[in-house]
């Protein structure tokens, strides 16, 4: 039985690479951008038919919130149009895809954490532009997941992590929002969970049997939930077990109202999405956030220590 040949956009984002490692099985098709520009629909489609996969998965996003405000048809480009003309070259193929997206394409303004089942309604250019990829996908492609996520974080890449360790040994003090609630969520854990999902169907007619046979949006993120500010005290309180010194003590990191630090992109306040729907059909246990954001901080440990001994 051949492994079946996966096109994975955005491998080095902290998804597409978290994926890369728990994916070994399959045959990676992993493009940078020279080779696919996802700005360029016609480009795309192209690429698609050229090396004609067995499967689609597409992490690859334009996430600068704030600077989609003023670059809204880059962000519609990549994060509305690409999605479209990729679910057109799996449906044409009869393959699946399985597509990303984010909390973003809520108000936040729901007081419990959002069922896959509510309205969107985003209050920022990003997560328009998201919204408008998950339609196209639906509606393009009949062996199609949607899985949505929040925010992100991993031991590479630019995420609020890796931003609060190199700044807690830079800085004296630090003001973080307080009031917008939700879910980090480890790019391991997003991995594991597709493998899981994915499960050893090597053949393609039965990979997309699967997909299409459960098909449809699912919340994929860690359990319980924080605040911005509680999580970065977390993350400092966590340093030391990392080796690192923090010039910064926790207690010099001041919670803070949403207003008083503007953005050009207004955020939802309530991130949380509930994640029955993805454990109860695929029989996945997710775990709470703090756990796995131990268990992140522990592999950059591990990391490091590795470093420093060779």
């Amino acid at each position: 039985m051949n492994a079946p040949r996966i096109l994975l956009t955005g491998s080095s984002g902290q998804v597409g690479h978290a994926l890369t490692s728990v994916l070994q099985h399959a045959q990676l098709i992993t493009p940078g951008r020279a080779e696919l520009d996802l700005a360029n629909a016609q480009a795309i489609a192209d690429y698609v038919d050229k090396v004609r996969p067995d499967l689609i998965i597409n992490p690859a996003a334009y996430t600068a919130v704030d600077r989609a405000e003023s670059e809204p048809h880059l962000a519609e480009a990549i994060n509305g149009v690409a999605p479209a003309m990729l679910a057109e070259a799996a449906e044409r193929l009869g393959i699946p895809l399985i597509h990303f997206s984010t909390d973003y394409v809520f108000d936040g303004l729901h007081e419990t954490c959002y069922a896959e089942t509510q309205p969107t309604s985003p209050v920022n250019v990003y997560g328009r532009s998201k919204r408008n990829g998950e339609l196209a996908a639906l509606e393009r492609c009949e062996a199609v997941w949607i899985l949505r996520t929040s925010w992100v974080y991993g031991a590479h890449g630019k995420n609020f992590l890796n931003t609060i360790l190199r700044l807690a040994q830079e800085r004296d003090s630090m003001q973080i929002v307080d009031d917008q609630w939700g879910s980090p969520t480890w790019s391991r854990t997003i991995a594991s969970v597709v493998a899981t999902m994915l499960g050893s169907a090597d053949q393609r007619a039965t990979l997309t049997e699967r997909i299409r046979h459960t098909r449809g949006i699912y919340h994929l993120t860690a359990t319980g939930h924080t605040n911005w500010h509680q999580y970065a005290c977390r993350v400092v309180e966590a340093m030391s077990s990392l080796g690192l010194h923090a010039r910064l003590p926790v207690q010099a990191i001041a919670a803070i109202a949403t207003e008083q630090y503007p953005t050009p992109a207004r955020r939802p306040r309530n991130s949380r999405l509930c994640t029955d729907k993805i454990s109860q059909t695929f029989g996945i246990e997710l775990p709470p956030w703090d756990r796995a954001l131990a268990q992140c901080l522990q592999e950059i440990q591990n990391e490091r220590s590795s470093t420093r001994n060779t």
